[in-house]
């Protein structure tokens, strides 16, 4: 009876956390006086304890850009070719000098991006695979700040637990939690968290020169 009572004021609080987090308004003037057509994404910098949360997140980035009517630099590649010229992890990459990154890709902005958490957490009756990232999107010629946001994703979102007992939760939360150590849920949870951070609304990147929805936007 105690252990349900806490989850239960566990689960409460957590509600009322949520009600209590407000998005802040964007301010898009530089980002309008820039008018980027071409986007460097850098690999992102891991602050998780998952080591796969870099590439897994990186290829989840592309579409949402590209959708919203940019031309992405293809991420592979760029790994690759920091990885030639010596730098080998993305704290690395995040510290090279923008003339340098413009000077060798030629893109109008590069979008730094940070994964806080990634991948699965076991708590007393419920193991949710969840995915958090921070970006930032900068003018590579001025240095100027066009875009900041920050997104979150979990699995949770889509469970339905209205007809399972404490029992059942448990038994839930242990399978899933055996399932995402052999496979990388955290790779479709990305998918979610890429599309509400970059997408253009409510608060992400503003519409590209190759979205027909561009005009509205100037």
């Amino acid at each position: 009876m105690k252990l349900f009572k806490s989850v239960l004021t566990l689960s409460v609080l957590s509600v009322l956390g949520g009600c209590a987090a407000s998005v802040p308004n964007q301010d898009y003037t530089n980002y309008r006086k820039s008018k980027p057509a071409s986007i460097l994404v850098l690999p992102p910098v891991n602050h998780s304890p998952d080591i796969k949360a870099t590439y897994g997140f990186l290829s989840t980035v592309t579409r949402p850009l590209a959708e919203g009517g940019y031309y992405v630099f293809p991420v592979t590649l760029v790994d690759q070719t920091f990885k030639e010229n010596g730098l080998q992890n993305p704290a690395e990459m995040h510290d090279a000098p923008l003339n340098k990154l413009r000077e060798i890709f030629g893109a109008d902005a590069v979008l730094y991006i940070t994964i806080e958490s990634y991948g699965a957490s076991y708590k007393v009756v419920s193991s949710d695979t969840v995915v958090t990232a921070k970006g930032r999107l900068i003018d590579s010629k001025t240095g100027e700040l066009l875009w900041s946001g920050d997104a979150t994703a979990s699995s949770a979102e889509s469970d339905n637990n209205s007809n399972l007992g404490l029992a059942g939760l448990l038994v839930k939360a242990i399978v899933k939690q055996v399932v995402s150590s052999a496979v990388d849920q955290g790779h479709d949870i990305s998918k979610i968290t890429s599309a509400r951070l970059l997408s253009p609304k409510p608060n992400g990147l503003l519409y590209g020169p190759r979205s027909p929805m561009y005009q509205s936007e100037k």
